[in-house]
């Protein structure tokens, strides 16, 4: 029914560039006391503490859980190639997941600890290749509706 060439491909791309975003450490918040490595779980304390205290944690579930969101989102929309326009609606939706889970992933690495550096690590750049992929993805949606389009019309 719907060609479905590239998208496929861009769509599975930008949901593993946003699982490496989820579970990938994508900055180091550096404090007086403690350094951090922020993923897609929260700030994880590096090191081992020598006293045998335990490691401090600061989980940050809202994130994992728009991150996932996202990705499933994504991999969903591959398989909705039968109707094209629902198709392309999720596809927004995503694009919209994505944009958010970059914008709480830098409001996270910024405000979250007072007093904190954060240092950023390439994986920061996932969303971007995530956002990049899925807009392409659209696009090509569009493509192969218009096509069908003409060719309904050679009936």
């Amino acid at each position: 029914m719907v060609i479905q060439r590239w998208q496929t491909v861009l769509l599975f791309i930008a949901a593993a560039v946003m699982a490496c975003f989820t579970f990938i450490p994508f900055g180091i918040v550096v404090t007086e006391d403690y350094t951090f490595t922020l993923s897609g779980l929260g700030f994880y304390e590096e090191g081992v503490p020598t006293d045998g205290a335990e490691r401090m944690v600061i989980h940050t579930w809202y994130f994992f859980m728009l991150s996932i969101t996202t990705i499933v989102l994504l991999l969903v929309d591959i398989f909705l190639f039968k109707n094209l326009k629902f198709q392309q609606r999720v596809c927004m939706v995503a694009i919209l997941f994505i944009v958010a889970d970059a914008c709480v992933g830098g409001l996270l690495g910024f405000c979250a600890i007072e007093g904190g550096h954060i240092w950023w690590k390439t994986s920061i750049l996932c969303p971007f290749i995530a956002l990049f992929s899925a807009i392409f993805a659209y696009y090509r949606m569009a493509q192969d509706y218009s096509l069908l389009r003409a060719a309904d019309r050679l009936r």
